[in-house]
């Protein structure tokens, strides 16, 4: 298997140079140079799989032969070994046709632990064969940083650097970074939102020999290997609804930056008949992008799920791409007039294509609150906010025997004192939350009038004189 960029720059890479990759040299992000195809006999064959049987026979199809079998199954064991429940991702079966996927069992209580766990687990295996220091630069919008954090901290040949946007986060998960005080950890709380920390990073990529001079490494969902492990959760979802493998199955999804409706449509291009809603709140670029074929920057609104509070949803060009037959001339014309105007168009040929696998669906702050009480007062079971958006959009459809409706909840109520109680539900204190507030912090603030690039590249040029000092000592 071999990767290339979405803007037709970049071709050949190898697993292990896209698991090192952020932006692509292009500018674009990377994608298989072709997709695997699973067989309707294969697929049921897979009927009744655990979650992590799965990944043990998806991730072959990306990763080849670069990690053997037997490597690769201690690696992915090995990474879902702290998860809390022994299904890792269980489903929630609840009257009225309401399935909910518990993605939030994990280390920091939120999906991306799913994928960040096994990325952390072959940061590790090729680094330590290479002998060979990566600098991960990431900005998060709440859950990302800390997930990141979680999968490499400590890590002998990693530093991570880690942009969270000071005072649009819950308190919880901006603890969840601050609190960590491992040496290779470097956290900024900066005085904007995640887009404006995503800004200095791709400034950071644009310089293709800085990049290779410091080892520099996305691990937000640009990394496709982020995308490649969220396959499994749909193979997974799939199989559990339709074991006979008889029908499709739709997803409602949580959705900010596309990377996890992204890693749904790279499944319903590998064969699995899935249908996929993307559920998101006031910040509704992929809603419009999605219905209208605008794909326009707007002002990001702060609203009650806050890790959803993006107006820059990245992984759009590989949904484009995937769906456009692999048009990377297309591709590359649409980002860059989007990069010198701040917004472009879906051609509507490519838009009805994309609408006939994914839909999308709008929730204010009413409606989460609203969704979170429903769901609360008919099943005693609380979700997070931004699992209400999902909520939201299954308690204004009906649902269908044909078509059996899977609601994926991307993180834990824990995380989210502030919106339970706005919700007018009842917060448990848990001994997580007493342990984050009891920890000493460890972070530095940025602000608005500083140069955050000069800023980014001088902390990549510490890190790696550090490095260095301690290699020669």
């Amino acid at each position: 298997m071999k990767f290339a960029s979405t803007r037709g720059g970049v071709h050949g890479l190898t697993f292990e140079e896209a698991l090192y990759s952020g932006y692509a040299d292009d500018g674009g992000i990377l994608l298989p140079e072709t997709i695997p195809q699973i067989s309707a006999d294969t697929l049921k064959s897979w009927a009744g799989l655990s979650y992590v049987q799965l990944v043990k026979k998806i991730i072959p199809y990306f990763v080849g032969a670069e990690i053997p079998f037997e490597d690769l199954s201690e690696l992915v064991d090995k990474a879902f070994s702290r998860f809390s429940h022994p299904d890792i991702i269980p489903i929630k079966k609840f009257p009225g046709g309401l399935n909910v996927m518990e993605m939030c069992h994990g280390a920091t209580f939120a999906f991306k632990d799913l994928a960040l766990s096994c990325l952390g687990q072959f940061f590790e295996y090729f680094l330590n064969k290479r002998k060979k220091h990566l600098t991960i630069l990431t900005a998060t919008s709440g859950d990302t940083g800390s997930a990141a954090i979680e999968a490499v901290r400590g890590m002998k040949w990693v530093d991570i650097i880690v942009l969270l946007p000071r005072g649009r986060t819950s308190r919880f998960q901006e603890l969840q970074m601050t609190t960590v005080i491992e040496h290779n950890v470097h956290v900024y709380r900066i005085d904007g939102t995640s887009d404006d920390g995503d800004i200095p990073i791709k400034e950071c990529f644009a310089d293709a020999a800085f990049v290779k001079k410091h080892n520099l490494c996305s691990i937000n969902s640009i990394n496709f290997a982020r995308i490649m492990v969220q396959v499994v959760h749909y193979f997974y979802a799939y199989l559990q609804m339709r074991p006979a493998c008889d029908g499709e199955v739709e997803v409602a999804i949580p959705t900010g930056g596309c990377g996890n409706v992204t890693s749904g449509c790279l499944a319903r291009k590998m064969g699995l008949p899935v249908k996929l809603v993307c559920c998101v709140n006031t910040n509704d670029i992929v809603y419009r992008t999605i219905v209208e074929g605008d794909y326009s920057m707007r002002e990001v609104k702060q609203s009650l799920a806050p890790a959803m509070d993006i107006q820059l949803a990245y992984n759009m060009e590989r949904i484009w791409h995937m769906f456009s037959d692999g048009d990377a001339e297309m591709v590359s014309n649409m980002m860059s007039e989007f990069d010198k105007t701040m917004k472009t168009k879906v051609p509507e040929n490519l838009r009805v294509k994309i609408g006939e696998v994914i839909s999308s669906h709008v929730v204010d702050d009413e409606g989460i609150k609203r969704s979170m009480r429903k769901c609360w007062e008919e099943n005693s079971y609380l979700v997070c906010p931004h699992s209400a958006t999902a909520l939201d959009y299954h308690y204004n459809r009906q649902g269908s025997e044909d078509k059996p409706r899977v609601c994926l909840a991307s993180a834990s109520p824990v995380k989210f004192e502030e919106t339970v109680l706005a919700a007018g539900l009842q917060y448990e204190t848990t001994d997580a939350v007493v342990r984050l507030l009891n920890s000493p912090t460890k972070y530095q603030d940025w602000n608005k009038e500083e140069d955050w690039v000069a800023m980014l590249k001088q902390k990549i040029e510490d890190i790696e004189n550090t490095v260095q000092a301690r290699n020669t000592a």
